[in-house]
């Protein structure tokens, strides 16, 4: 069976007493492992390697408004939170832009098949400083680190989503399709030998096509919502579409929705 993004199907409640079994018979033998049918809130979380300077990447509630906006564009689209971002431009002591952050997860994915990717994207809360901070397209990102399995020696690229300009700002934007809208790109070698750089941006259909083409079987790594390392961002995500699941931040953990 393929592995697919998203949750597996199954007896969740019988699992987890079985877990639970386990552990009272066996102290310390049950993993964080993501076997029963669940994504793990404790798996979502900032992804330490992947930060640089001192950014913020928090769960957080809201944010609600802006003053004057009224109806569901005022408020998350799920819930009541979302994941507040603030990432500076030239904040550190590197010679360029570098402060960056990652929130994700690098447990439950690992090992997807990243052309079972169908469904992806997002929705944001830009603002208009934000817009004058950088330009329309000052956005957030989804990052995928992959296993591209193009050649023997090339075993690791980050695949970046930069999106199109949010369509409203100081408002929640209606879902954002990183499969019709934005562009992809890969980094490193896998850049180079599929094509899609960041000088030569590539669409969804391009970017599996540029896999399959090649015979490639690339697999994932790890999930994130990020930003940087560029210009100075403050704002925040919701609703993670990925496949068949909706990742709707909280304040509390993340929870798994399937979408609709």
């Amino acid at each position: 069976m393929k592995a697919r993004f998203g949750l597996r199907r199954g007896p969740v409640l019988v699992a987890a007493l079985l877990v639970a079994l386990i552990s009272a018979i066996l102290p310390g033998s049950a993993s964080a492992g993501t076997d029963d049918g669940r994504a793990q809130p404790d798996h979502w979380g900032v992804i330490t390697r992947n930060t640089i300077g001192s950014p913020v990447a928090a769960l957080r509630n809201g944010p609600y408004g802006s003053f004057g906006v009224a109806g569901t564009s005022a408020r998350p689209p799920y819930g009541r939170g979302s994941l507040g971002i603030e990432v500076a431009d030239d904040s550190t002591v590197l010679p360029t832009p570098s402060e960056k952050v990652d929130f994700g997860n690098e447990v439950d994915f690992y090992g997807k098949s990243l052309l079972g990717l169908r469904r992806v994207g997002f929705h944001v809360f830009q603002t208009g400083e934000n817009v004058s901070y950088g330009g329309p397209t000052n956005m957030p990102n989804i990052r995928l680190e992959i296993d591209p399995n193009v050649n023997s020696t090339d075993d690791y690229s980050t695949l970046v989503w930069v999106p199109a300009a949010s369509p409203v700002t100081n408002a929640w934007s209606p879902f954002l399709d990183a499969t019709t809208t934005g562009y992809w790109y890969l980094t490193g070698d896998t850049g180079t030998a599929t094509g899609c750089t960041q000088a030569a941006r590539c669409t969804f259909a391009a970017l599996k096509a540029a896999f399959t083409s090649r015979n490639a079987r690339p697999t994932v790594y790890t999930v994130a919502v990020g930003k940087g390392r560029d210009f100075m961002w403050i704002g925040a995500v919701d609703g993670l579409r990925l496949n068949d699941y909706v990742y709707d931040f909280e304040p509390d953990g993340v929870k798994a929705l399937k979408a609709r």
